[in-house]
């Protein structure tokens, strides 16, 4: 692969030989003799599991938490400022066309991201996650900095909506690497018992990012007059991007490997073979690859729906003023970051399938009420609406980092997961608003909205329900990991399975 060679040569990576025909997974013969984790603990040794450094989780999990918040600070503040894009890029006597066509551009973006985790995906699984997960950060920036630089339709016509869609590409291009990597990152850095609380940091930096843009953009409508914020301002936040990504740049690049990764490298250097190709992927993992993307399909539809969505929803659809409503959403979203890590301490304790399953029920109970408080024309009506949706939204967003990484084994983690959640948000999650928009303006149903969010939850309360609990369980493919030689300890004088399923996938 291009790529490849391009981390290679640029001294990025660090060559290691993978598996090949049959997997650690498959080969039941060699799984026990060299990957001691498929072992009960009766049979383990303190060698067969990883001790986390406290530190360095610390460090690990706030590097890939900022530079997530980075990422979608750059992804983010293309939704909250679509109204003024449409006017700059998309001239049109009809606001509610300028809005289509503007997301029509933020969905683009969504299309390639497949295209990126085939690409970056496959390069995590074989150089290292943390190596990938720098160079996505890079592109990111780029691509947003190159947005805030392109002229607008009145000064090169049709060449502005083009650069435009470039500019998007590279986007969703770089961002197909960035969440299954950064998930996966952080998940096998975790501790076994505190996976959940840790992963949710992924989606508080997530939140973050989005707020700090919705901040950024309200300021800048505040702050500006129509004309200034048409003519220039709206670049601000786009360019904004250059030094974020040449920060978050340095921190990722300050990070050591992940320790399942680690492990997985160093027994993979025993071996001759090369690691398992696409064909055995999807012949192999296709059950838990649809798992994946059903469960991405409620958490991104949810996702979109309400932090992306509802602003323009509450501007062009009823007219509420766009700043007062971006305000609302910023409030909802502040609420949601506390509340997030609490939810990943509740999924560690309880499990992820209870927080899943339950944010679902919720979504099927709540969608219609909250839209009739959200069409209520009342500040505090429509922000009880709001807060109802960002409640059902939180349970996901702080079980799902740790809920989806557990779905893979090692060697093909990083694949696996960017190519199911990067096909479910491309063909749901992305296309979110721009298929509501064009329902509410073909339909004139209001509601809507609540329609399709009830259809996702009840794909995700079915596809819930065939996901086995991983919560406090060491991850597919990984070695237990504990916080200290006293949880060693203690793990080796029990005598139940330690892994998730201790029977190894089929042969095909």
């Amino acid at each position: 692969m291009a790529l490849g060679k391009f981390f290679a040569k640029a001294g990025l990576v660090s060559t290691v030989p993978h598996f090949g025909g049959k997997t650690p997974m498959q080969d039941s013969g060699t799984a026990h003799a060299h990957f001691g984790w498929f072992k009960r603990r009766r049979q383990m040794n303190p060698d067969d599991i990883t001790v986390v450094d406290a530190e360095m989780l610390k460090r690990a999990v706030g590097a890939a938490a900022l530079g997530n918040a980075m990422e979608w600070f750059d992804f983010g503040v293309y939704g909250y400022i679509a109204v003024t894009l449409g006017r700059v890029f998309f001239p049109s006597d009809d606001p509610s066309a300028q809005l289509l066509a503007t997301f029509a551009a933020f969905t683009v973006a969504f299309l390639v991201r497949p295209i990126g985790g085939m690409v970056f995906g496959p390069l995590g699984d074989r150089y290292g996650r943390q190596k990938v997960l720098a160079f996505t950060m890079v592109m990111m920036a780029a691509g947003t900095f190159a947005i805030g630089l392109i002229p607008s339709y009145q000064s090169i016509g049709l060449w502005a909506p083009a650069l435009l869609l470039v500019a998007r590409m590279v986007q969703g291009f770089s961002t197909g690497g960035e969440y299954g990597g950064a998930a996966t990152f952080i998940a096998e850095y975790s501790t076994d018992r505190r996976r959940g609380l840790m992963g949710s940091w992924l989606e508080f930096g997530t939140l973050a990012g989005y707020v700090v843009g919705a901040g950024t953009v309200t300021a800048l409508q505040l702050l500006l007059t129509d004309s200034q914020l048409l003519n220039w301002g709206w670049r601000i936040p786009f360019l904004v991007a250059g030094p974020l990504g040449l920060l978050g740049l340095y921190m990722r690049m300050k990070l050591e490997e992940t320790p399942a990764f680690q492990a997985y490298a160093e027994e993979a250097e025993k071996r001759e073979n090369e690691k398992p190709g696409w064909s055995e992927l999807f012949r192999v993992h296709w059950r838990q690859l649809l798992k994946c993307i059903g469960l991405v399909l409620v958490f991104n539809v949810t996702y979109y729906m309400v932090l992306t969505y509802m602003p323009s929803y509450l501007s062009v659809t009823l007219g509420y003023p766009e700043s007062k409503g971006l305000l609302l959403i910023i409030i909802v979203m502040l609420i949601m970051m506390p509340l997030n890590i609490v939810g990943g301490i509740f999924s560690d304790k309880l499990g992820r399938r209870p927080m899943i399953i339950g944010a679902c029920l919720a979504i099927l109970l709540l969608s219609v009420p909250s839209l009739l408080l959200v069409q209520s024309n009342n500040d505090s009506l429509i922000f009880l609406g709001l807060m109802l949706l960002g409640l059902s939204l939180v349970c996901f967003t702080s079980s799902m980092p740790a809920t989806l990484p557990a779905l893979f084994y090692t060697p093909v983690r990083y694949t696996a997961l960017s190519m199911a959640f990067n096909i479910s948000v491309s063909l749901f999650g992305g296309t979110t608003p721009l298929l509501t928009a064009w329902l509410v303006r073909s339909t004139g149903d209001m509601m809507v909205p609540a329609y399709y969010l009830m259809g996702a939850a009840v794909v995700g309360i079915l596809t819930m329900l065939t996901v086995r609990e991983t919560a406090r369980m060491p991850l597919r493919g990984s070695p237990p990991a504990v916080a200290n030689e006293a949880e060693v300890t203690a793990l080796l004088k029990g005598d139940k399975p330690i892994t998730v399923d201790t029977a190894l996938p089929p042969i095909p």
